[in-house]
């Protein structure tokens, strides 16, 4: 029934208090055996995603965070903003575990087939608390690692190469032709990069600096376009007029990013419109916004017609919306491509109490393009 598994292990958890307090600790949880179904996964790789951080620090001003704890149980504290505090009052004084996704090593069972079958293999699962050295999960969401992969390799395999896949497969579904992705260069934004070239959709990229530029012309990118640069207004325009894309992807959310976007869009459809109209084209344009790099409210100005649309997009939801069927289609495309496509890199590999020393937080709660940290729960 097992290899071999404590009954306790560390976890890291994240607490918001009414005092308007951050407090970021580890915490020994019990390790449940296995039901009938389950299966006990030593955690030993955990990607640090965006969506991770907005857990795992909330609302809090990371520029006052403070070591705090001991040296054997470290725990970091910060301090809430009060004008932020409306926004957290659903999680106010819950410890929460963190990490969406991770990979690992199954080393206990329970009797059914499904799950002994899993016993020894490597493994990536999803749905939560993954920032700790042992899960308890369901035989049924853990998705088998190919025999030459690692658990580094298969520890993203879940949030963004299924946001890339479902980004293109929300293109189609909803009649577009083409894509337009911001933060283009991040690794998830490399991953869109390569999908779009062996599936022939056309990709507009934007980046933020000519660094992040070369990475994805590195990549074969054909339009990459620089927000920063004095002409990005007209190179956008030009990209969305060669191909027709209509629908983006916003990770930045903030500023006025989305509504450059749209603008840009209904000048590249009005290059080739043979009639005027004071209302704009009737061409639908949609930007989704499914990230947060940028926390200033969304600004535009109405300078693209009445066809267009301005909404958010989460991952989890759509797959919700296309059923068991298209997901595990999208699953299996993820697993046959993990080393190619979908292949992850990271700037470091770092334990759960390095998680928690300031210098470390300094950098990856950055979310910079190259940063990428990895955890491993059980290094050390």
């Amino acid at each position: 029934m097992a290899l071999s598994f404590p009954m306790s292990g560390l976890q890291l958890r994240s607490l918001i208090k009414k005092n308007g307090e951050l407090e970021v600790s580890l915490a020994s949880v019990e390790v449940l055996p296995p039901a009938l179904n389950e299966v006990v996964v030593r955690i030993e790789a955990s990607p640090i995603n965006p969506s991770d951080l907005g857990l795992l620090f909330g609302a809090a001003d990371m520029s006052t965070a403070r070591q705090t704890g001991t040296a054997k149980c470290p725990a970091v504290t910060a301090d809430v903003p009060p004008m932020a505090m409306a926004a957290m009052v659903g999680r106010l004084d819950q410890s929460l575990p963190v990490g969406n996704e991770g990979a690992g090593i199954v080393v206990a069972a329970g009797t059914s087939k499904a799950a002994q079958a899993l016993l020894g293999k490597a493994v990536a699962i999803i749905g939560g608390a993954m920032y700790a050295q042992y899960r308890t999960v369901d035989a049924e969401e853990c998705l088998v690692l190919p025999e030459d992969a690692t658990p580094a390799d298969g520890a993203s395999c879940f949030v963004n190469p299924l946001t890339a896949l479902g980004m293109v497969e929300t293109m189609r579904r909803e009649g577009h032709k083409a894509l337009v992705h911001t933060a283009a260069a991040s690794n998830l934004g490399q991953m869109l990069n390569k999908i779009c070239l062996q599936d022939n959709v056309g990709l507009v990229n934007i980046v933020r600096g000519e660094a992040q530029g070369g990475i994805l012309r590195a990549l074969g990118a054909r339009y990459v376009c620089n927000s920063t640069a004095p002409d990005f207004n007209d190179s956008l325009i030009q990209a969305l007029a060669a191909t027709g894309a209509t629908l983006a992807f916003d990770a930045i959310g903030g500023g006025t990013l989305v509504g450059q976007i749209l603008s840009c869009m209904e000048a590249a459809i009005n290059r080739s419109a043979s009639t005027y109209s004071r209302y704009g084209s009737t061409v639908h344009k949609q930007v989704y916004i499914y990230g947060g790099l940028d926390p200033r409210p969304t600004e535009f100005s109405r300078s693209f017609g009445m066809a267009y649309g301005i909404g958010g997009w989460l991952v989890f939801p759509f797959l919700n919306k296309i059923g068991p069927a298209e997901t595990r289609r999208l699953k299996e495309r993820v697993a046959a491509e993990l080393k190619t496509t979908f292949a992850s890199h990271y700037a470091e590999e770092i334990s759960l109490p390095q998680m928690l020393q300031l210098d470390k937080i300094a950098i990856y709660n950055k979310r910079a393009t190259g940063e990428k940290y990895l955890i491993n729960p059980n290094k050390g």
